[in-house]
């Protein structure tokens, strides 16, 4: 019996790392997008205030 589940912990290792490797890496793809924006939105609110301008266009 102790055999059976060091082969279900080793059958299910590859599995859980590949999918703690895609969460990782689109955690901080959504991270990077979230802060773009933010300096983005910051940088055009600048301009707008150098331009004089009050309000975004939408």
């Amino acid at each position: 019996m102790d055999s059976f589940w060091a082969n279900a912990l080793w059958s299910l290792a590859p599995t859980v790392l590949v999918g703690l490797i895609f969460w990782l890496v689109m955690r901080s793809i959504i991270h990077a997008d979230r802060t773009e924006r933010k300096v983005y939105s910051r940088i055009e609110a600048e301009e707008r205030a150098k331009l004089g301008l009050d309000k975004p266009v939408t």
